[in-house]
């Protein structure tokens, strides 16, 4: 029985208007007070005005009596050091989303230019067959689904930020090399393949490094930021597409692509300024690191009682799980504290998320208007990956407020019924209005899912795993995500091209990512958890009290769980009594 809800006073976590001022007054903060540079070893200060208190970022020249800010800040709350450069570690982190994106959406402008669609097809035809846009489209998502899988294998014993600089300076590069220098379908195939196997890694890694160095009251809306980075990778590649279409020489193609070196190269040089993630020296037994990763997150002296406190609990929770076993592919499937629930739900989650029609959008968006008659195609995929990355901020914004479940279940509702209007419109007629209404319901679509299910995706995968099998658990979701993608980007030619063997479905297509859109939101309410406010040590907490997805926003978190045998015993069983953990402490 779990009595008291987590939205009573007590436990209000910040709102996005919170975040946004501790952000704002951060920097401030930082202007007034002088800080010491990022690669200092010293974490002191000495301030140039005077503070009520040395232990926030924001309560200076007693802001904290004021009274507007308090209606936005629980300045009680704040612990002590700097949550700013954890957020921004996390924000820096999340451009790796920015080359995933610009790699996805450069596919769709470079299949439709003139000089590709006479130099690259086979025997010259003129124009891709539905086999050769399928293979060149999905090749990519074969090479992702393989590097995701691998993750695990890098993140695991080199680390997060290792696995990140390998995967962007030697294989993503490599591959865009491919690509770059291609002048027929083999080498431009075998190039997405091998970039593929990089973005893999990439997107299997960033969100879970994000979730591992980010305070958890903006964790979900900083990992969530990491899909904003891929709508805006895709914005630039619609717009690098159309600065080149027009051009008759290979520099169509070959500039749009080249340009990911560039994105690599500041992600790359990024990573090596960063600190690895203090979760992972947990998991490897190397306390000087870990608490070293938590005071360059923080900002505190490496024995400040904040700072001692977040390691204990980081190390309790690893220790509490490892004693089901070692974190082995076969404890991934292991049913310790519902994992097999958990990684169903990830899974499927990432499943439904391709199965939501939208790289149908990304990946054949400008042959699909184009075919249907739409003028400016290419005009017109640029359009929609404006509505991408203008939507997608709401979802950003509203993560932490509203939460992971109630986005969703908004997002599955606008998406399946403009998707069905789409279908419904393309099946009465066909004129100029039938066109427009396509293109009008389509950005509807885009909208909702850049603001639910495109970022809170993302989101509820990296935080719902115990630290002993997070990485293979979020690896395995990952590929999920990247398999289904390959699917949907092979088939979607035969299913809307016209001609022999193909089934012509055209407009009708959104029929069936309507009803899937459906089908998300029933599982969102019966499997996806609430974990907004939450510590990831404390959602694991949640998981073993609740048992119920519909009944998670209740869960009231206790401070130490982990670290208190009378809470949970050595076998990880609940408590036998009718309180919440919260409760059973206090007996104790």
């Amino acid at each position: 029985m779990i009595p008291r809800s987590r939205t009573s006073k007590k436990n209000k976590t910040r709102s996005t208007s919170q975040s946004i001022s501790v952000g704002l007054f951060a920097a401030f903060r930082g202007f007034l007070l002088g800080y010491d540079t990022w690669t200092m070893r010293d974490c002191t200060f000495k301030p140039l005005l005077p503070l009520s208190s040395q232990n926030t970022d924001i309560n200076i020249m007693g802001l904290e009596d004021n009274k507007f800010l308090q209606k936005f800040i629980n300045f009680g709350e704040k612990k002590a050091g700097s949550t700013t450069r954890g957020i921004l570690v996390g924000l820096f982190a999340a451009f790796g989303g920015f080359l995933f994106g610009y790699d996805t959406g450069t596919i769709s402008g470079i299949l439709a230019m003139d000089f590709v669609k006479q130099n690259f097809p086979n025997a010259g035809k003129g124009d891709f067959s539905s086999g050769e846009k399928s293979l060149i489209v999905s090749i990519l998502s074969a090479g992702t689904f393989c590097g995701a899988l691998s993750a695990p294998m890098f993140s695991d014993r080199i680390g997060r930020r290792w696995t990140l600089i390998i995967s962007t300076m030697i294989v993503f590069n490599l591959g865009v090399l491919l690509q770059t220098i291609a002048t027929s379908n083999p080498l431009l195939i075998a190039g997405r393949a091998i970039a593929g196997l990089g973005v893999g890694l990439i997107s299997a890694v960033v969100p879970l490094y994000i979730a591992e160095t980010t305070p958890k009251w903006i964790r979900g809306a900083i990992v969530s930021s990491y899909q904003w980075a891929i709508t805006i990778g895709l914005l630039v590649a619609a717009v690098a597409n159309k600065c080149t279409e027009g051009r008759k020489d290979s520099g169509s193609y070959r500039i749009p692509i080249a340009l990911q070196f560039a994105w690599a190269l500041i992600l790359s040089i990024g990573m090596f300024l960063l600190p690895e993630t203090p979760r992972f020296w947990v998991s490897k037994s190397d306390e000087v690191k870990a608490k070293d990763s938590l005071r360059r997150l923080r900002k505190l002296p490496i024995d400040h009682p904040d700072l001692i406190e977040e390691y204990e609990d980081i190390k309790a929770n690893f220790e509490f799980e490892s004693q089901f076993g070692n974190t082995s592919w076969a404890q991934v499937f292991k049913n310790v504290n519902k994992q097999h629930r958990r990684l169903f739900m990830g899974v499927t989650i990432h499943a439904l998320q391709q199965l939501t029609g939208i790289n149908f959008i990304f990946y054949y968006g400008t042959t699909f208007f184009k075919s249907s008659g739409i003028k400016n195609p290419f005009t017109i995929q640029m359009a929609t990956n404006i509505v991408n990355v203008g939507m997608t901020f709401p979802g950003v914004a509203l993560v932490e407020t509203i939460g992971r479940r109630k986005l969703l279940l908004s997002g599955s509702v606008v998406m399946s019924v403009s998707q069905l209007l789409v279908a419904s419109v393309g099946v009465a007629t066909d004129s100029r209005a039938a066109n427009q209404c396509l293109v009008a319901f389509s950005c509807i679509f885009i909208a909702g899912f850049a603001a639910t299910w495109g970022p809170l995706c993302w989101a509820v995968v990296s935080e719902s795993y115990s630290l002993n099998v997070r990485q293979k658990s979020v690896a395995l979701c990952t590929a999920s995500n990247w398999l289904w993608n390959f699917a949907i980007g092979y088939s979607t030619p035969y299913m809307v091209d016209s001609g022999k063997g193909n089934a012509n479905l055209g407009s009708k297509v959104f029929f069936i990512w309507g009803g899937f859109n459906v089908i998300g939101g029933i599982f969102v309410y019966l499997f996806v958890y609430e974990t907004k406010g939450l510590s990831l040590e404390q959602i694991d907490e949640m998981y073993l009290m609740v048992d119920k997805a519909w009944e998670s926003y209740k869960f009231v978190p206790s401070s130490h769980a982990f670290r208190d045998e009378n809470v949970f015993g050595p076998s990880g069983e609940k408590p036998k009594t009718e309180h919440s953990v919260e409760d059973s402490i206090e007996q104790v």
